[in-house]
């Protein structure tokens, strides 16, 4: 079931974005509430001049998520079980 949430999100358009604000309390947030409603969430990095892969794992530190995959300035949460 998970996994195919997983390839569902990767053929979808992110739905989160961080912007020039970056990582706010409100953007943690909206990402929780997101997985708390469809368990993957993806989230595309709008911040050219910082490290994509910090900044994932930053994310999903904050919001208590599994990173599954960073792919250019995309990445994939999954809700913890």
């Amino acid at each position: 079931m998970i996994s195919e949430k997983i390839k569902k999100a990767k053929a979808e358009h992110p739905t989160i974005r961080i912007g020039k604000n970056g990582i706010t309390e409100g953007l943690i947030n909206e990402i929780k509430r997101q997985l708390k409603d469809h368990e993957v969430v993806k989230i595309r990095i709008g911040i050219k001049d910082q490290d994509r892969r910090e900044i994932a794992k930053k994310v999903a530190e904050l919001t208590n998520a599994k990173l599954v995959e960073v792919r250019g300035y995309t990445f994939i949460l999954m809700k913890n079980e």
